[in-house]
């Protein structure tokens, strides 16, 4: 038995009529807005070589750790979808996922799929056992089309620019392709540095060697390790590059005296170091970071929060990036305020806030990037990049902040299709949150369309300088 897809045009606006109405006239003059996507984690390489992207596993099960992480808390191992395991059907895996598709129910990746599904390969039945071999011919069978070569897509969805994120020790070769090839659209990158910033990350003293190696400076001296990273960023500007991105485990910073962090980066770079010196390393390098920032221009956008591989076993035998990551309670106010009391005031300097801990929205967040000049605030990201999660963004963050210290919308995705129906679902839950205020008469609709397209559009273009 087969059940209907279909994507009401309503979805996602407000039950009230009246404020519906209003939500949908907003909508209707930001929907078909070209698409900004400032920072995200897809495959340079797919728009370098535009080959096809091979099946329907391949595409829309295998990068998603949205997905993955559910179907492993089912008990579904991740060999037998295809992760690391060149021997596993992906026809059968995919049918793993089709006849657990229940389990998406009322999540932000039903929504995302079931908008893929339905607008980019016009399917028109819900994915179920029932139907996973005609989901997996259909899309595997569009996917050897070129109407669905990567560059096709990209410019299919209007998308005006795309950043992926690589770390310094990546010669930007597919950048560098694309680039040279002539193709118009724009793919752009961004500067992560964490393997060579984090002390705790896997390889970190390799990777120093390299980053020697690749640069020609002494990085197990502090000043030519400095000077590594000035080197590695302004060959990341000139491929395109408009910010930096910093992982890092919190949000503290320190403003160490120069004997100090010397002291400290001998520790360091010995590669057995202290927990409270790596963090204390860490903190360092972001305001050595924001620094960097205030002469080379780069925005710089601090990702914190987050406890990354906390299933060590998952990771020994798969890596980063498979849905293991976990929330942690996360401070600012405190935090910042090193970086702050060198830089906060400098207007050179953009540094995009992103928070994993909704308590911090109100009470540290917005008050932080209501005063200080150099602040943004990034929107609600990761496991809150969910229609309630935009909603409590909104309400808690607007009321200090206001709309125009944040950035509008930025996927962070490494799932490519999902980029168009991500953005639809910020735009309508903008509108239907800006529509709520018109109906309350706490602002025009004339005002309401303004901040439509500036959240749509304009605040991630002018926040990222793209």
């Amino acid at each position: 038995m087969t059940t209907p897809l279909k994507l009401h045009p309503d979805r996602l606006f407000p039950t009230d009529s009246a404020v519906r109405d209003i939500a949908r006239r907003l909508y209707a003059d930001v929907a078909g807005l070209p698409i900004i996507s400032p920072h995200g984690h897809t495959d340079p390489e797919w728009w370098a070589t535009d080959a096809s992207f091979g099946n329907a596993t391949e595409l829309l099960l295998h990068p998603d750790h949205y997905v993955l992480r559910m179907l492993y808390s089912q008990g579904v191992p991740l060999e037998a979808l295809g992760i690391r395991n060149a021997d596993a059907d992906p026809r059968e895996s995919w049918r793993l996922f089709a006849e657990r598709f229940h389990l998406f129910r009322g999540t932000p990746s039903r929504m995302w799929l079931d908008w893929v599904f339905a607008e980019s390969f016009g399917l028109d039945v819900l994915l179920s056992a029932d139907t996973s071999d005609h989901y997996y011919d259909a899309i595997t069978a569009k996917l050897e089309t070129s109407a669905f070569r990567p560059r096709a897509l990209f410019e299919r969805y209007n998308i005006e620019v795309i950043a992926t994120t690589e770390n310094p020790l990546d010669d930007l070769r597919h950048h560098k392709a694309i680039r040279d090839s002539g193709w118009s659209g724009r793919v752009i990158t961004a500067y992560r540095p964490d393997p060579v910033i984090d002390p705790e990350f896997e390889g970190f003293v390799d990777n120093l060697k390299t980053l020697s190696a690749l640069t020609g400076e002494d990085c197990f001296g502090w000043t030519g390790y400095l000077a590594a990273h000035r080197q590695r960023r302004a060959f990341f500007a000139s491929m395109g590059a408009t910010s930096t991105d910093h992982g890092h485990p919190t949000a503290r910073t320190a403003d160490l005296s120069p004997a100090e962090v010397e002291a400290l980066f001998a520790r360091v770079v010995r590669g057995s170091c202290s927990a409270a010196d790596a963090e204390l390393f860490r903190a360092q390098m972001l305001t050595e970071m924001a620094g960097m920032s205030v002469d080379d221009g780069l925005v710089m956008q601090i990702h914190p929060g987050a406890f990354r591989n906390h299933n060590p076993s998952l990771f020994h035998q798969f890596g980063r990036d498979k849905g293991a990551d976990i929330p942690t309670t996360t401070g600012y106010v405190h935090e910042l305020h090193p970086l702050l009391a060198k830089h906060g005031n400098n207007a050179d300097l953009t540094i995009i806030l992103f928070t994993l801990d909704e308590t911090a929205y109100a009470r540290e967040l917005a008050p932080l990037a209501g005063h200080y000049p150099v602040l943004k605030l990034g929107p609600a990201w990761w496991f809150h990049d969910s229609p309630e999660g935009m909603r409590r963004f909104r309400n808690q963050m607007t009321e200090t902040a206001g709309f125009y210290n944040t950035v509008g919308f930025n996927d962070d995705t490494r799932a490519f299709l999902s980029i168009p129906a991500r953005h639809d679902v910020a735009r309508r839950i903008d509108c239907g949150f800006l529509a709520q205020l018109v109906a309350e008469h706490r602002m025009e609709e004339w005002e309401a369309a303004e901040l439509a397209v500036d959240l749509s559009y304009n605040l991630a273009k002018a926040a990222y300088k793209l």
